[in-house]
């Protein structure tokens, strides 16, 4: 069983950024597929970005040259870098965590990313 747990999330003003962090349990985390998902009210859940054991990166169009996916295999972390936050971008952010070469999938408690003025 692998333990995820988000952290970062808050009030921030438009144009703002923050940082979300997202510790995965595990000694295998270097072989994780990671991504990170939101969901606002009454919308679905969303992918936002994605990071792949080879360090491969891909994010939602909405997202693209604002936000940036990192992760510290040493630290078994990975992060969410948010700028230029938007009203749009509010919504719980969750963490995921896929074993490379599985279909399954661990999921955080989610952390509240909130932009407003």
């Amino acid at each position: 069983q692998v333990q995820v747990v988000e952290s970062g999330g808050g009030l921030v003003q438009p144009g703002g950024s923050l940082r979300l962090s997202c510790a995965a349990s595990g000694r295998s985390f270097s072989l994780y597929n990671m991504a990170w998902y939101r969901q606002a009210p009454g919308k679905q859940r969303e992918l936002v970005a994605r990071i792949t054991n080879i360090r491969y990166t891909n994010y939602a169009d909405s997202v693209k040259g604002r936000f940036a996916i990192s992760r510290d295999n040493a630290k078994n972390t990975v992060y969410l870098q948010m700028n230029s936050l938007k009203p749009e971008d509010t919504a719980v952010y969750y963490c995921n965590a896929k074993p490379s070469g599985t279909d399954i999938n661990y999921w955080g408690q989610g952390t509240q990313v909130t932009v407003s003025s």
